[in-house]
């Protein structure tokens, strides 16, 4: 598969997953400050865009009233700000509009239909009753790994849109214990604003009802803590999500080889290993077995924060040995994004 397709299906699939991720995000966010009966808390807000947008971007836009409306409306639409909901869902169209002849109409089609509603939508209507519009994003995006699986051949187009997918799904989940976390540490284990503040985190990550039938009422920071990060079996987990990315690029570099010797197609690569498409695979195998065996009493508390900056720093890591390793196009690196990896087109 020549890499420019590659990568163009990769950020499509990253893309979609992350206008998900941050719509969730925003529903969650709002019903805590409703039930904290707080309207307008700078520090309920202000993490929001620290984590997926920019805070030079923001007070340019907006000065220093950091509330939700427009917290909600620049995390949504602001032109500005390049992990915009309606930006994401622009560079997916875009991207998969570049490889039609590799999805199928169905893929085509849907993520047409969700970008133009998107678009079109009354923006003023969704500020006044967002979570309509927070639940079609969601609803949209997981539709659309569906047709994908539905409809779309299971060779290395389609692999590349699991790693993408992958890769996004484990970043968001600990972007957001990293930013949560902080709100939990001090308070004590079953007490109302402990566990308003952990049901915030498992909501976040689609964690809330899985963890309830895991755990029944068993609402402690450490166990909340572990299965989101350790838990094999939850697909927003970061082992979990791990364990796909190891097992989806080492499919696609087995792959990518076979299709070197058969068919010639080259795939840019700066590593001159024997199997020269094994450097992500090794990446991702290592995050994976350190997560595997890793004990989360080793790493809660003080260093906790830490150890998921270097975590998210890994992953990135990973990822951008992907693009170097499939890709050929030139990309920002996460020193010029600390927070996200973002595609250059």
């Amino acid at each position: 598969m020549l890499s420019r397709s590659a990568e163009s299906i990769y950020w499509a699939s990253r893309y979609i997953e992350r206008a998900e991720d941050i719509t969730r995000l925003l529903g969650v966010n709002f019903n805590a400050m409703l039930e904290a009966e707080i309207e307008e808390d700078k520090l309920g807000w202000l993490p929001l865009v620290k984590a997926f947008g920019n805070t030079d971007g923001y007070y340019a836009a907006y000065g220093d009233q950091v509330n939700a409306r427009n917290v909600t409306e620049y995390l949504l639409w602001q032109p500005g700000n390049p992990n915009a909901v309606l930006s994401c869902l622009q560079r997916a169209r875009e991207n998969a509009r570049s490889v039609r002849e590799q999805i199928s109409t169905e893929m085509w089609e849907h993520i047409n239909r969700i970008y133009h509603h998107s678009r079109e939508i009354n923006q003023e209507a969704v500020l006044q009753s967002p979570y309509e519009f927070f639940r079609f994003v969601r609803d949209a995006s997981q539709a659309f790994q569906g047709i994908t699986d539905a409809t779309m051949m299971h060779g290395e187009p389609f692999e590349f849109i699991q790693l993408g997918k992958y890769i996004e799904r484990g970043s968001f989940t600990v972007e957001t214990l990293e930013m949560e976390y902080a709100n939990v540490r001090w308070l004590v284990d079953g007490s109302p604003e402990s566990v308003v503040q952990l049901i915030v985190m498992l909501k976040s990550c689609s964690a809330f009802e899985p963890f309830r039938r895991t755990y029944a009422s068993d609402l402690q920071a450490w166990r909340v803590m572990e299965y989101l990060l350790l838990n094999p079996q939850f697909p927003r987990s970061v082992t979990f999500c791990m364990r796909r990315c190891t097992e989806t690029v080492s499919e696609v570099a087995g792959m990518s080889v076979d299709e070197t010797s058969q068919a010639g197609v080259r795939v840019s690569t700066r590593r001159n290993n024997s199997n020269p498409f094994a450097g992500p695979t090794r990446l991702f195998g290592r995050i994976y077995s350190d997560l595997e065996y890793l004990d989360i009493s080793e790493v809660l508390g003080d260093s906790f924060q830490s150890y998921l900056g270097q975590l998210l720093m890994r992953i990135n890591g990973a990822g951008d040995d992907v693009m170097r390793t499939f890709f050929n196009t030139q990309i920002i690196l996460p020193d010029a994004y600390p927070q996200t990896q973002q595609q250059q087109q």
